[in-house]
């Protein structure tokens, strides 16, 4: 089906435009239709020709394609008569086939003033559904703020929005939106815009029930026979109900006597959860420094830090005497303020400001670790964590977590895309040097 045109005679089509105040105005002149090639020149080329009698000035632009329909829209400042702009409309209408509109209003305000209170909301689903997109608005509406664009992130292995929302205090903000995340059952992250969202630059992430699936501690006990004591010490110790170094301690004496072959064998059945080497491999290139802090065990953490190329890495280890555990640890327990504690440390060898390093943990161990960094989020946590994290997580996806960092899933794609390339290049190169 063709573009609609419109088919009033240019002068009617002129006279239902509403002309301009005396003086400068702003005007917007919206195009839409079947989108190709060439349509943003020939829109900007028709308003230059009027540049030498207005002074056209561009305050502002929008452009959203939508499977192949466009939408653009231009905020610009003028003097020029509605009959002028309505000449201009007509042609581009004529030459590409488009709808254009144009609309006045009185002269536009500072557009900084319209930015204040801004922060990227980022909605999440797998499926999200039209329901939980308008409670999202309702509760953006209800605080009187504003939903200035809306985007989408990533359609794949969840669907993620990220909406600009404006004239929204931070704390008014999370609360309603909180309220519509338990209500809908999506994932929402806030943060206020501005450069400190885009400079984020080192990521720290705790290793059992988020960088890998399960706990390696009672993959152990089920080698040793006490499979069951153990998971039971460790799930309270994750809820906070449990002092996290004398649970350790507890869980540790039991596995005395594990022949230390036994922990080798059991590291090779840990599997990574998924997206994490996405999540890993992507952050890298984008310049992040990246580490892993566990309550568990060196025995695991050292072969993951290789694996992966981590740039740091912090845990507890098993003694090992005579080819068995002893049922000890080597050194001071790295507990709930021990991550804490590494996260700083990491930091301050990366020379990394605080306020620009991201932390990711499931238990109540995690706590400390999660409220010291820039932005800590609860990944597939207890309900205790999550309500004390900057956001939470609920998919089984870890490179999820990029879509919080305002990466969408074509940015990924595009840098796996270009790394194919240089790699095929190099091995032409090497083959032919």
């Amino acid at each position: 089906m063709p573009a609609r045109r419109s088919t009033a005679p240019e002068n009617d089509r002129a006279r239902t435009i509403p002309t301009s105040p005396e003086g400068d105005s702003s005007a917007l002149v919206t195009l839409t239709g079947r989108d190709r090639p060439g349509l943003t020149a020939s829109l900007f080329t028709a308003l230059a020709g009027l540049d030498d009698r207005s002074g056209i000035e561009i305050l502002d632009v929008e452009q959203v394609v939508i499977r192949d329909r466009l939408v653009l829209g231009v905020l610009l400042r003028s003097s020029l008569h509605g009959d002028q702009l309505a000449d201009v409309a007509a042609k581009v209408e004529a030459d590409t086939g488009m709808q254009v509109d144009v609309s006045f209003g009185a002269a536009a305000r500072d557009l900084s003033e319209h930015r204040r209170g801004r922060h990227h909301v980022i909605v999440l689903g797998r499926p999200l559904r039209a329901g939980a997109v308008g409670a999202v608005a309702g509760a953006v509406a209800e605080i009187g703020a504003n939903i200035d664009s809306i985007s989408r992130l990533s359609d794949y292995p969840v669907t993620s929005l990220e909406m600009m929302v404006s004239g929204a205090k931070s704390g008014r903000l999370r609360t309603v939106l909180s309220l519509a995340a338990a209500d809908t059952g999506v994932d929402i992250a806030v943060e206020k815009a501005g450069l400190h969202r885009r400079s984020k630059r080192l990521i720290v992430m705790d290793v059992d029930s988020t960088l890998v699936q399960g706990e390696f501690i009672d993959v152990l006990a089920a080698r040793a026979g006490c499979g069951e004591q153990v998971a039971a010490i460790t799930a309270a110790a994750m809820r906070g109900e449990l002092d996290f170094a004398e649970a350790l301690r507890a869980r540790v004496v039991m596995l005395r006597g594990l022949p230390a072959q036994e922990v080798h064998s059991a590291r090779a059945t840990v599997r990574l959860t998924a997206g994490a080497r996405t999540l890993v491999r992507t952050l890298k290139r984008m310049g992040y420094q990246c580490g892993i802090v566990s309550g568990g065990f060196t025995q695991l953490t050292d072969h993951l830090a290789a694996e992966l190329g981590m740039d740091f890495a912090a845990a507890n280890t098993l003694e090992i005497d005579g080819g068995r555990l002893t049922g000890r640890l080597v050194g001071d327990i790295l507990d709930r303020a021990g991550k804490a504690e590494a996260l700083t440390r990491f930091a301050a060898a990366a020379g990394v400001p605080m306020s620009q390093t991201v932390a990711v943990g499931d238990g109540a161990n995690d706590l400390d670790m999660l409220k010291k960094a820039g932005l800590g989020i609860a990944f597939n946590a207890k309900p205790g964590v999550r309500a004390q994290a900057d956001t939470s997580l609920n998919q089984p996806f870890l490179d999820a977590i990029l879509f919080f960092l305002g990466i969408s899933s074509s940015d990924v794609e595009s840098a796996e895309a270009e790394e194919t390339t240089g790699d095929a290049n190099l091995s032409v190169e090497a083959r032919h040097g």
